[in-house]
């Protein structure tokens, strides 16, 4: 989910040896995500427990494959990683399940954060949702169907599903009319009309940036975390988290098996779970909390889902979809395309 970008002055280079007494070593990932773990989350724990903290920048990808190359002697003692790899590493008996009982903010955290036998939790959340110009769209949309109103025809995009965006729509949808991860048929069916009519079908992210630039589409499924970022750069765009739900999109944060300082681990995953820590992270990186008692800035709690809309979310099994998303790429290519 998270690019990589050049490395902080906190973030140590090469491979690193097992965390000594007091050195926590955390793998993250790189540019502004790394700047903003050591600003909201590491100087606090710091602060409160006098242990110092080793950031391994890396992707996903490269964190799973690194803890799975020394399984039960992780040279990391804390991981952030998108929920698909954090479900590979957990059915792989690769990750130490967090005890609930240890972390004191455990209460607060939304249900949908936590994964199976709480092997892993999301330490912020991103959705799938609904953005739209602000100056165009007069009337918000306050549910998936309103994509389909005639006024957006031609002005309007959407993932291709090979992007999250995409098939998670696609997901939605699907629920929506009563189809199964084993029978998207009557989400197919739903979607074809707005696939076939839209500007675009995006496979990346920077896409739906450059068509709200050159006004060529009032409304996108796309990502409030992205929104929020060209809010920033001053887009005039809202985001709507649809009735039915918007999907939720989880990275995690867990502990690799093999680590000397699981204690100290735990203190720190309870750091990141903290109302402070998640306000930070959150306002910084423009995504949302998954702490239920977090109250936003006014200027993000319009762009970031509140505790109650995240509850609403649509949580989709990386393992499930990793099944099913073949037959749902060749149907997509069949009775969408065609």
């Amino acid at each position: 989910m998270f690019r990589k970008f050049a490395l902080t002055t906190t973030v140590v280079l090469g491979s690193i040896t097992a965390a000594s007494a007091q050195e926590l070593v955390v793998g993250a990932f790189g540019g502004s995500f790394a700047d903003n773990v050591e600003t909201c989350y590491v100087q606090p724990f710091t602060q409160a427990t006098g242990a110092s903290v080793l950031l391994k920048p890396a992707s996903s990808a490269q964190h799973a494959a690194s803890v799975r190359a020394t399984a039960g002697q992780s040279d990391m003692d804390v991981v952030f990683a998108d929920d698909a790899f954090a479900v590979q590493m957990a059915n792989e008996g690769l990750l130490v399940p967090l005890d609930r009982a240890a972390l004191t903010n455990a209460p607060d955290i939304i249900e949908g954060a936590w994964g199976k036998d709480d092997a892993y939790v999301a330490a912020m959340l991103g959705a799938t949702t609904i953005v739209y110009n602000k100056e165009t769209v007069t009337t918000p949309p306050t549910s998936w169907n309103d994509l389909f109103d005639p006024k957006y025809e031609g002005r309007i995009t959407i993932g291709d599903v090979s992007a999250t965006a995409g098939w998670q729509f696609l997901a939605a949808l699907n629920q929506m009319e009563g189809g199964t991860l084993q029978d998207p048929g009557p989400g197919l069916a739903k979607i074809k009309p707005l696939a076939q009519s839209a500007v675009l079908l995006h496979t990346q992210a920077d896409q739906v940036v450059s068509l709200f630039e050159r006004g060529e589409i009032d409304i996108a499924v796309w990502y409030p975390d992205r929104a929020g970022v060209a809010i920033k750069g001053g887009l005039p765009l809202a985001v709507a988290y649809p009735q039915e739900g918007a999907v939720g999109i989880r990275p995690t944060i867990s502990i690799p098996k093999g680590t000397q300082q699981q204690d100290l681990a735990m203190k720190f995953i309870d750091t990141v779970l903290s109302v402070e820590a998640q306000k930070c992270f959150s306002e910084a990186q423009v995504i949302g909390p998954v702490n239920s008692k977090v109250v936003l800035s006014d200027d993000l709690a319009t762009i970031l889902p509140t505790a109650e809309q995240a509850g609403q979310m649509l949580f989709l099994d990386p393992a499930e979809m990793a099944v099913v998303m073949p037959d749902w790429t060749r149907r997509w290519q069949r009775e969408v395309l065609r």
